[in-house]
């Protein structure tokens, strides 16, 4: 598994990757920050849909998800 965590407004959006065929990764992601975290509904683990990605791939669709996520938990950046 890989792991990577990634700073955004706030938050962190920790992904995680795991191998599922060579060079193919299942993802999921999760946000954690402010009164955000793992047994709080907002904080779940969550997987990526129609995968599996190549590894770069992987990495930006969780990043733009978990973006786009805090996103709608705070609201537009003003």
């Amino acid at each position: 598994m890989m792991n990577r965590q990634i700073s955004y407004r706030g938050f962190e959006i920790h992904v995680q990757l795991t191998e599922v065929a060579p060079d193919m990764y299942s993802v999921t992601f999760q946000i954690t920050g402010h009164n955000v975290g793992r047994l709080s509904t907002d904080g779940a683990i969550v997987t990526v849909q129609h995968g599996p990605f190549t590894m770069r791939w992987a990495y930006l669709v969780a990043e733009i998800a978990g973006q786009a996520a805090i996103d709608v938990l705070i609201g537009p950046e003003a």
